[in-house]
């Protein structure tokens, strides 16, 4: 049994309307749902991705993991009691409400709602996002990715690896350990920060333009204290991306052109760079901590670190030798 990838995410949250103009007029998601406490938004062919439930709290509510079949949640659930791990099937009035086939559901060692599901249900009508946008860069990749703060990775990286199916990509060890995690080409659709917290870091979007993310950058600009992180890219999945703050007190990264690997060659290493090779200047940290990460960058561009051009091989080839 191996998961597909990330099918949808649900965002608990006191400010329906404000997250209903952060998803479309911002991130360019088309709403497709508005219920009393409900808010529910479409990213390509598939019915809904994000879902946002009135709460009495912000933050993350579930995770929408993807199956190939029934049999595999069968597969999945009974490793998971085997392991001593509560699972739940989901009633047909919740896969009707998730837009799918069938699921279960379960907590994660950090208490997060995890949910894997098959048959995602497709929407007959074309995608419309909610500001002009090239799409968003999903398929068999997937939503996105998240991102957890975890009080300790000793947990959740055994269960997510061993239980779960997910294979680590890369990880690194200072300023504090992250591990990403992939179930497909896309770099990491799973990742978790070892920073002590626990709380819903980020989710990502991935665009199919270095334009939209520019344009969304300049949106994001135009409204005080929006932006988290500046723009920047990774060193580690080569995305280039901004953050900005959610209605919900975790982040959302807006980003283009990560790499895309080979799941069954793909070999795990340690990284010493830092998470950023330039700019995502950390605007929401405290002065001391934003050096901290700044020296790293700045470390890094020393010494000359690169990363190659997602769109031109002959670019990154000869920036290479040096033409």
């Amino acid at each position: 049994m191996a998961l597909k990838s990330l099918g949808y995410v649900g965002v608990e949250s006191t400010k329906l309307d404000d997250w209903e103009g952060f998803a479309t007029r911002l991130l360019g998601m088309q709403k497709v749902d508005a219920a009393a406490k409900v808010r529910a938004f479409r990213m390509d062919d598939r019915q809904q991705r994000l879902v946002v439930t009135g709460a009495d709290s912000d933050g993350l509510g579930f995770l929408g993991w993807e199956a190939e079949s029934k049999a595999d949640l069968d597969e999945l659930a009974a490793r998971l009691d085997n392991a001593g791990v509560a699972v739940s099937k989901g009633t047909r009035a919740l896969a009707d409400e998730r837009r799918v086939a069938d699921l279960i559901a379960f907590r994660d060692p950090g208490g997060h709602r995890v949910e894997v599901f098959h048959g995602q249900e497709i929407s007959p009508d074309p995608f419309k996002p909610g500001r002009p946008i090239s799409g968003f860069k999903t398929g068999p990749l997937g939503m996105g990715h998240v991102v957890m703060n975890v009080a300790t990775v000793d947990d959740l990286l055994p269960f997510y690896r061993d239980l779960l199916g997910f294979h680590v990509t890369d990880y690194g060890l200072s300023p504090y350990p992250l591990y990403f995690l992939h179930i497909n080409g896309r770099h990491h659709s799973f990742a978790m920060v070892g920073s002590g917290k626990r709380s819903f870091h980020h989710f990502m979007v991935e665009m199919q333009s270095f334009d939209d993310v520019g344009q969304g950058y300049d949106l994001a600009q135009l409204e005080e204290g929006r932006i988290a992180y500046t723009l920047g890219r990774h060193t580690n999945d080569h995305m280039t991306s901004f953050y900005a703050h959610s209605p919900s007190d975790f982040f959302v990264e807006y980003g283009w052109g990560a790499q895309v690997i080979d799941p069954a060659t793909w070999q795990p290493f340690e990284t010493f760079d830092g998470p950023s090779l330039w700019g995502h200047e950390r605007l929401h940290l405290p002065e001391e901590q934003r050096a901290r990460m700044r020296n790293m960058r700045l470390d890094a561009a020393a010494r000359g670190v690169r990363v190659p051009d997602p769109n031109c091989a002959w670019l990154a080839s000869a920036a290479a030798k040096g033409r």
